[in-house]
């Protein structure tokens, strides 16, 4: 019989789809005011990989992601997803905001849509295991977003892990690390 454990905490990953800089900006300050300091940011970039979000984010939207700091208790994931989908409705949802985190061995999604490779967490919101590590990187799945397919977003999910990883060795957050 296995022995139940309560896991490590996790790092938390917000992506940030926003029609222009400016909403992005707005997003990225209102997510730092909830949820701390960010360990590593990668800068909007042109979303184009489907125009699904074009009713709502226009011809041209904006992707960014944001990693935290501090790290939280996965099973906090379905309430950050609930708090996000709030904060959506500041901006019209001018603004999407997929919150997700990353152990050392996958990253994950939450979302309200319920597919087959996903996991319900409770109040209405799933989990969705995007990418899996091995042998040195993040790899996709079939089901995986083709723009979390992308060599952009992996080498940033794979820099927010490295940060990750010293933070579970050291016990402290990767802007403390002293010069070698």
């Amino acid at each position: 019989m296995g022995i139940p454990k309560t896991p490590l905490p996790v790092r938390l990953i917000v992506g940030i789809l926003a029609a222009n800089g400016e909403l992005a900006a707005e997003a990225r300050q209102k997510l730092t005011e909830r949820f701390g300091a960010v360990d590593l940011e990668m800068q909007p970039v042109p979303f184009a990989h489907t125009n699904y979000y074009m009713d709502e984010l226009g011809k041209n939207p904006l992707r960014s992601f944001l990693s935290f700091e501090n790290r939280i208790e996965r099973e906090n994931i379905a309430a950050i997803k609930l708090e996000t989908n709030e904060m959506e409705k500041i901006w019209n949802r001018a603004v999407n905001l997929d919150p997700g985190y990353m152990t050392l061995g996958q990253f994950f999604l939450a979302t309200t849509k319920d597919q087959r490779h996903r996991i319900y967490l409770g109040q209405g919101i799933f989990a969705e295991v995007t990418l899996y590590f091995e042998n040195g990187h993040f790899h996709p799945f079939d089901w995986t977003y083709p723009d979390y397919k992308s060599e952009a977003y992996i080498k940033f999910l794979e820099k927010a892990r490295e940060r990750l990883a010293y933070h579970i060795a050291t016990g402290h957050p990767y802007s403390m690390r002293k010069p070698i």
